[in-house]
């Protein structure tokens, strides 16, 4: 395995994940669809190729 080639990728992928889903979020509140005081997120991470990859980060984002 290439750990630099390995690493960019990684990298790639995260970029990636992490612009998309701050667009989906900005677009969520913008059109005001949460009707509390806060967005509560959950973002999951799994891979059809390893069952044992299951990653979950949850937080919440306050909106007033």
């Amino acid at each position: 395995m290439n750990e630099d080639r390995f690493n960019m990728a990684v990298r790639k992928f995260l970029k990636e994940v992490g612009v998309t889903s701050q667009r989906e979020i900005e677009r969520v509140v913008r059109e005001g669809a949460p009707k509390g005081e806060g967005l509560r997120l959950r973002m999951t991470l799994t891979s059809e190729d390893e069952p044992a990859l299951q990653h979950v980060v949850e937080t919440t984002i306050e909106l007033r």
